[in-house]
């Protein structure tokens, strides 16, 4: 038990020190010199070290016990920033992931349908050149290797904007989105009630996948509230400026790309587990084999609506 104990404090103080205190560290460090400096001596190296020889000169430092609560001090601190940064990435989650029914929200919406609209018309006139030219009497298609790159390139394009037509303020809400979309035309199941409900039987290797995922797009969301505290930064001392431009392209990407493994992984879980739900609640047999229909799907969303 004493072993246990050991390895799970070991755990905890590792994970306290990774997510709190070094980068709430690191922002203090950055505010403390960028305060002393100012835009005007922003990269006055020798400003610097006159701060330090002259807090390091004070008599109170010699004192054992002063400099412990200093310590003591800087890391409630630093801890304290780096919750604040989970409080602020938990708003931008929410602010990446909302449905968009404010007015501004709409507004950002119907611009970004505008821009995949105008992508998507680009691409169907890319197809529609390539396929005539290519088009083999007997129904085959061969489209040229210049066209199809075209295509691709066209796709990817439009794909930045939205997986589909967007519906949502943000490319990560439209992503969750298209998956609940998919699921609902292949099987006829509401991807919102089903899920709390799939979760519970999930094998533990897919549970360890999707959660991982899951933290991989936490993690991103607080890199970017760390980009708005460099940011912040910026006004006393602008080099904190490319600091936070850095941070929220690096949090861009990996929002994308930990969210698009989210999506592709509960789709699957729905693949491969969807019919196991259904016969848990009785709705076909154990023994039944293929993918779940339609019709069990529509009768699943009913019963976990509880519409009776």
């Amino acid at each position: 038990m004493n072993a246990l104990l050991a390895t799970l404090g070991g755990k905890l103080t590792e994970r306290w020190v990774n997510l709190l205190v070094l980068p709430g560290a690191l922002f203090l460090a950055v505010a403390a010199v960028g305060s002393r400096l100012g835009h005007r001596h922003w990269h006055d190296l020798g400003r610097l070290r006159t701060a330090l020889d002259e807090l390091a000169a004070r008599p109170a430092l010699d004192r054992t016990g002063t400099a412990a609560l200093l310590v003591a001090l800087v890391l409630l601190t630093a801890a304290a920033a780096a919750l604040g940064a989970q409080f602020l990435a938990g708003a931008i989650e929410r602010y990446w992931l909302r449905p968009g029914r404010d007015p501004l929200s709409r507004a950002l919406t119907a611009r970004r349908r505008r821009r995949w609209t105008e992508r998507d018309t680009r691409l169907e006139e890319a197809v529609a050149q390539a396929v005539p030219a290519g088009a083999a009497a007997d129904g085959a298609l061969t489209v040229p290797a210049s066209a199809w790159a075209r295509i691709q390139a066209l796709t990817e394009a439009r794909d930045r904007v939205a997986p589909h037509a967007p519906v949502r303020p943000c490319w990560y809400g439209d992503r969750m989105q298209a998956a609940a979309d998919r699921v609902e035309a292949a099987y006829g199941v509401d991807l919102a009630a089903l899920w709390p409900r799939l979760w519970l039987i999930l094998p533990e290797p897919a549970v360890r996948q999707i959660q991982a995922s899951r933290d991989s797009f936490g993690a991103a969301a607080r890199l970017a509230a760390w980009a708005v505290g460099y940011a912040l930064l910026a006004c006393w001392w602008w080099p904190a400026a490319p600091v936070a431009v850095v941070c929220a392209a690096v949090a861009r990407g990996r929002a994308r790309e930990a969210l698009g493994a989210l999506a592709e992984l509960v789709e699957a879980a729905v693949d491969v587990h969807g019919r196991e739900l259904a016969a848990r609640v009785g709705l076909t047999s154990p023994d039944t084999a293929g993918p779940l229909d339609p019709g069990t799907g529509d009768r699943m969303s009913e019963i976990f609506r509880k519409a009776g």
